[in-house]
């Protein structure tokens, strides 16, 4: 593990003093079965979700003055995807270094393309704690910001930025999401999430993660209040 954490600071340009940080930021849930709630990614995980939000947001704000807030939100929904923060983890080097557990290495790691977005957020949230703001700044301009670019504003839209328009525009509140089920073996799971409006469930989906069962809910929603049909969405999960 010693190796794998000195080329991980490399990578972040810091030395932890909080070893523990970047030891669990690297260790996929599969490899910390039957241990404590902070021996895998996922609860930095989740902290680095919310920076990560943050800092992008923050970055657009004052790098595109003439971007409208339905631009501002279309680029941070590009840059913050799954999709684009498991290409720069990869592009990183990051792979080699999450530590599996034996039953996903039996799998040929399938779900390496989510563990490398995973480890990505981990990262940023164990830069936040233990080098604070500046430092997870510098790290997230360095990796994340050369793909940066006003072409991101016009991608797709997603479907939980689509169903949060339609929610605000309509119902004139947010749409909530809400995590029902996990099921599976640690390398393999499936997710089930369901969407609420004031209360009441408009959506239900599943996937392989978390994000992905609330895209695939978002996806549902919009198809039961009729503002999309099923397929506009690919790669969003499984409605049911």
């Amino acid at each position: 593990m010693h190796d794998r954490v000195a080329e991980a600071e490399r990578i972040c340009g810091h030395h932890f003093e909080r070893r523990e940080l970047i030891v669990s930021a690297l260790t996929h849930p599969s490899a910390a079965e039957g241990r404590g709630v902070s021996a895998s990614y996922e609860r930095l995980e989740f902290l680095g979700d919310s920076i990560l939000g943050a800092i992008v947001a923050r970055d657009l704000f004052a790098r595109f003055p003439d971007m409208d807030e339905g631009e501002l939100t279309q680029a941070k929904i590009s840059l913050v995807s799954g999709k684009m923060l498991s290409s720069v983890a990869e592009r990183l080097g990051v792979g080699p270094l999450i530590l599996m557990g034996e039953s996903e290495l039996g799998t040929g790691a399938r779900g390496m393309h989510s563990a490398l977005e995973n480890v990505y957020e981990a990262l940023v949230g164990a830069l936040y704690l233990d080098a604070g703001y500046d430092v997870t700044h510098a790290f997230v301009m360095a990796t994340l910001g050369p793909e940066v670019s006003p072409a991101l504003a016009r991608k797709p839209i997603s479907p939980k930025s689509r169903l949060q328009e339609v929610t605000q525009r309509e119902m004139r509140c947010g749409p909530e999401y809400k995590l029902v089920s996990e099921e599976g073996p640690a390398h393999d799971p499936t997710f089930t999430s369901v969407v609420l409006v004031e209360g009441r469930r408009i959506g239900r989906g599943s996937g392989s993660s978390k994000k992905s069962s609330e895209s695939a809910a978002a996806v549902d929603a919009l198809v039961r209040l009729g503002y999309a049909e099923t397929g506009d969405f690919e790669g969003a999960g499984t409605t049911n």
